[in-house]
């Protein structure tokens, strides 16, 4: 990271790179080493990645099947015992994990793409060998959320990671009202047959002219990055056949000018088209604006 306005040029007695390439765990020192992976495209396989790959004592894999995908995909090959660690099993298995860093074996978490943690398993581990004082590291590479962000065209100064929404209709629409009044810029996950419903939620609870962006298949053959508004997003998506891995981009909110009884009856109803329950509707809506839940329902409700 560039720090703003800062001395560019580090102190005589440091140097800014570590030139031997080494890294705290590994083989024999014990460490859990947090390893991001390829997003799509091999190319863009550290070094690092690729020794520690081969050289780490034990292998916690999402999916084991795409982990021999990648090393094969590398031409490299394990040394170290390969165990399976996803959000089924991370309970069960983060204390033999733990076990192995603590005996000072390297283990080297890795998910199916990007950085471990972020949307995918790995907390717990982090947890339990922070709690015991173990060394915890990070093997740094691509990343789905900070690529689609700096695609996206949308203010980069500021912003929030917030995963994949709610699946109910309801539950969405409650999490995007909450978030209306963001003023970073959000970065969402979602999969390819809901991206239609949530782009319609979103233009519903943010205004169908928030500017956005959804990136698809971010750095593989077929990437695609559509920038546009809500809207016009929410009536492609449900025009088209849309597949692989998606990241949805969205701008943070303005300044907002106090909202009327007609602007917050009109969120109300977008909401309620959207999945969620008039009452429901009522009750989030109310509490962003202070308004009287009693006189905003019979509002609504009068304007039907």
């Amino acid at each position: 990271m560039h720090e703003p306005d800062s001395d560019p040029t580090p102190p005589a007695d440091t140097e800014p790179y570590d030139a031997a390439g080494t890294l705290p765990g590994s083989a024999g020192s014990g460490a859990v080493v947090l390893a991001a992976t390829p997003i799509g495209n091999l190319g863009d396989a550290s070094r690092r990645l690729v020794e520690l790959l081969g050289e780490a004592d034990l292998i916690a894999a999402e999916d084991t099947r795409r982990l021999q995908r990648l090393v094969a995909g590398l031409g490299v090959r394990p040394r170290g015992r390969v165990v399976s660690y996803h959000e089924h099993n991370e309970a069960a298995k983060t204390p033999e994990l733990v076990d192995a860093v603590r005996a000072g074996g390297t283990v080297l978490l890795v998910t199916d793409a990007g950085m471990p943690v972020v949307s995918d398993p790995g907390y717990r581990l982090v947890e339990a060998a922070v709690a015991e004082g173990l060394t915890v590291t990070a093997l740094p590479g691509p990343s789905a959320v900070l690529t689609a962000l700096a695609l996206s065209g949308l203010p980069t100064d500021r912003f929030c990671f917030e995963g994949f929404l709610p699946r109910k209709a309801g539950e969405r629409g409650q999490r995007l009202s909450e978030l209306r009044g963001e003023r970073r810029t959000m970065v969402f996950f979602e999969a390819p047959h809901r991206l239609a419903a949530m782009l319609r939620a979103l233009a519903g609870a943010f205004g169908a002219e928030r500017r956005a962006a959804v990136c698809r298949e971010l750095t593989k053959t077929y990437e695609q990055v559509l920038r546009a508004s809500a809207g016009e997003l929410a009536a492609w998506a449900e025009s088209s056949e849309v597949r692989g891995e998606i990241a949805v981009v969205v701008e943070g909110a303005g300044e907002a000018p106090p909202s009327s009884m007609e602007d917050l009856v009109a969120e109300v109803h977008s909401l309620v088209a959207a999945g969620t329950r008039l009452k429901e509707a009522v009750a989030v809506v109310a509490e962003g604006s202070g308004t009287s839940k009693r006189e905003l329902y019979a509002a609504s409700v009068a304007a039907r």
